[in-house]
């Protein structure tokens, strides 16, 4: 028998072997199962040319349903971020010629510019109790991630689209409405997953916006937005009073309000008052 065929019974021997990676609850695992869903998620991701491909990060690549659909797209390169050692091997087994630019270890503790340079495209079917902290890390690397698209649990994409006013808008809607045009794709159901979660799950797209700096200090920003959520329900006077004092007794327009009823822009405008006036 010659080598290469050795090669490839091995190699088929290896597969057969590893025909399924066990989901582990601790990881917040739900394997899609669904080609044509995994399809849809693959081609909702904007890419450039064939001759200058966007560079893209799949976290989460599992067994490797959406992978296969990147891996097919000549206006992108993809790689991948993989925590499960067991899914790693699976890929590197199925896919051999996406193990060089698959990584494994933990997105969220990843340096994105360090290893992927100055622009990088996320995608995922986002393991669903780490969600809201991959976004977290998308917007810390706003100035290089240009667009997501996200499988996550429905009620998490419902808040993140919701415009002011909801009360789903809370504060991870505001921060990433601030620098990400959101839209909301499409509604998955339970039994397209392995195991089937509890609840229906949502693809989400986020775009860049035009902003590249708010008209205020972004870090004391965020500050004022997680304050005044912090005490859901209450006027803004008592969440803010909380955190920076009573400004010295001074009021502003907004402080009879509830944070779930200020846009981006009121949140700069309240941003830029707490700095005047704070102690």
């Amino acid at each position: 028998m010659c080598a290469s065929s050795l090669y490839r019974r091995l190699r088929t021997k290896k597969q057969f072997l590893m025909a399924e990676v066990r989901a582990k609850k601790a990881l917040g695992q739900h394997f899609l199962t669904d080609l044509n869903i995994a399809r849809k998620i693959a081609t909702a991701l904007s890419g450039g040319t064939t001759e200058k491909p966007d560079k893209v990060l799949e976290v989460g690549c599992g067994m490797g349903v959406l992978t296969q659909f990147l891996l097919q797209r000549e206006d992108i390169v993809t790689y991948g971020a993989e925590i499960d050692s067991e899914s790693v091997e699976y890929l590197h087994a199925h896919y051999p010629e996406f193990a060089p630019r698959l990584s494994e270890g933990d997105f969220l503790k990843m340096d994105l510019r360090a290893v992927y340079g100055d622009k990088l495209k996320i995608i995922g079917n986002f393991p669903y109790n780490i969600s809201s902290q991959i976004f977290f890390k998308v917007l810390e690397n706003r100035d290089i991630v240009p667009e997501c698209v996200g499988m996550i649990q429905k009620e998490v994409a419902v808040r993140l689209a919701e415009p002011p006013g909801s009360k789903e808008y809370g504060i991870l809607s505001v921060l990433l409405q601030a620098w990400y045009d959101i839209e909301y794709l499409f509604t998955v159901g339970e039994k397209v997953f392995n195991p089937p979660p509890k609840v229906k799950s949502a693809v989400i797209r986020l775009v860049r916006n035009g902003v590249t700096k708010l008209d205020c200090d972004e870090h004391l920003f965020i500050k004022v937005v997680k304050a005044s959520f912090g005490q859901r329900r209450k006027m803004i006077r008592n969440s803010l009073k909380a955190v920076f004092g009573n400004f010295g007794g001074s009021e502003h327009r907004f402080f009879t309000m509830r944070a779930e009823q200020l846009s981006v822009a009121d949140f700069v405008e309240l941003t830029n008052w707490v700095e005047d006036n704070r102690q």
